[in-house]
């Protein structure tokens, strides 16, 4: 490529709206440990190596699956869960983690939620002690990639009403059913599948229960959901089970009804309001920077009264989140936090996400939609992080049982 030469009606190339600025105006973050900070600092490192060929890979909707479990051999999978064979992370470096990956990338992002969050945090809480000497140490260093297939086709919000079956047939379970928008659940690893036990002369018929199923498994079929606007740069699939064949011992020992799925999904949740710091944070800081660098009417956009109050609005926005993240690591570390301060987390810290996002993407004008300036990519990933680990409907009705002590679920 020619260096570029500045001509009349073009005066710079482009812009650089990718560097981090550290902005932390109440300095949430200043007293971090040393340890949690080293533990920032590599997932920094690891974006910085890795963030040029997601944002192509994002754009041709690939999954480069070597890239995303390079996070493993970095040992950033933990997330925060508590096991003798794992690296321990505060709660507060698990979050750090996920803000940054995410600022990073958001498939990466959810990368960490679907392998560490919930693969990993599912076999480190339930697992047998053999089931667990064979696969912990893989999935967390990423040379098995793992999934975690809950939702079904018909059964997203109301994930309860799960209706993939297990039922005994001899020495094995045969699994049947479907489930979709499973990450990793087509990456030719292992996949945890919930099921319902269907089995009438069995004291557990109905029980939900969980099944560490290979998917080189004869009637395990995991197809590639195309067409995605969001996430991109991570596969996730459409899963169909028929007559899905494992030994008695698949499944995990530790779960017997649904809320150990519950479980696993109230601690991924603080996850999902870090990872929204973290796009929030990037849409934030591209805005500031084009804000200098874009020149207008003869001057730098900064200095113009309306858009100082645009980054006024956003930094107020995004300090909030901040506070709301590192409250809820203080919770989590102190043992104090309650699944429902997780869903306030998740609820505030999407729903701003998506208002600085949009005011990032107003405030570059056309360059806004550029994806080689980030705030459109991240636009689009928030909406997955908005909907997925409970819908913001979801979150509020959770919410709102807790404070009222009545249910409006339906």
């Amino acid at each position: 490529m020619p260096d570029f030469q500045p001509r009349p009606g073009q005066a710079t190339e482009g812009y650089d709206l990718t560097d981090r600025l550290g902005t932390d105006y109440y300095q949430v973050f200043a007293d971090i440990s040393a340890e949690d900070r080293a533990v920032w600092e590599r997932a920094q490192s690891y974006v910085d190596e890795v963030g040029t060929q997601m944002q192509d890979a994002w754009d041709a909707a690939a999954y480069p699956l070597e890239l995303a479990m390079r996070m493993g051999e970095l040992d950033l999978f933990n997330d925060g869960i508590d096991h003798p064979e794992l690296t321990r992370f505060s709660p507060l470096a698990a979050g750090l983690v996920n803000m940054e990956v995410s600022r990073g990338d958001g498939s990466l992002g959810t990368v960490i939620a679907v392998q560490g969050g919930l693969a990993l945090r599912t076999l480190a809480l339930f697992g047998s002690p053999e089931q667990q000497a064979q696969w912990l140490k893989p999935v967390a260093r990423g040379t098995v990639p793992a999934a975690f297939a809950l939702t079904e086709p018909d059964h997203g919000s109301d994930s309860v009403s799960l209706e993939t079956t297990a039922r005994r047939d001899g020495g094995e379970w045969v699994l049947d059913g479907a489930k979709k928008w499973i990450g990793n659940g087509a990456s030719g690893g292992i996949t945890f599948v919930w099921a319902r036990v269907d089995d009438a002369d069995a004291p557990e018929h109905g029980a939900v229960r969980c099944f560490l199923v290979p998917q080189e498994t004869a009637g395990y079929t995991g197809t590639v959901i195309g067409g995605k606007a969001s996430l991109r740069g991570i596969h996730q699939a459409l899963i169909t089970l028929d007559g899905v064949r494992v030994p008695l011992d698949a499944v995990l020992p530790g779960t017997k009804t649904f809320k150990d799925a519950s479980t696993v999904l109230y601690s991924t949740r603080s996850g999902v309001a870090w990872s929204a710091l973290g796009h929030a944070t990037a849409c934030y800081e591209a805005a500031l920077s084009y804000a200098r660098q874009r020149t207008q009417f003869g001057k730098p956009l900064a200095k113009f009264q309306m858009v100082q109050e645009r980054l006024a609005q956003m930094l107020e926005e995004l300090t909030a989140m901040q506070l709301y993240c590192r409250h809820l690591a203080d919770l989590e570390a102190s043992g104090g936090l309650r699944p429902t301060q997780a869903s306030l987390a998740k609820y505030h810290n999407t729903r701003a996400a998506r208002r600085i996002a949009a005011i990032a993407r107003d405030l570059l004008g056309g360059n806004g939609i550029l994806l080689e300036n980030g705030v459109m990519q991240h636009m689009a990933d928030i909406e997955a992080i908005h909907t997925y680990e409970g819908t913001e409907s979801v979150q509020a009705l959770l919410i709102g049982r807790d404070i009222t002590g009545m249910s409006a679920f339906a």
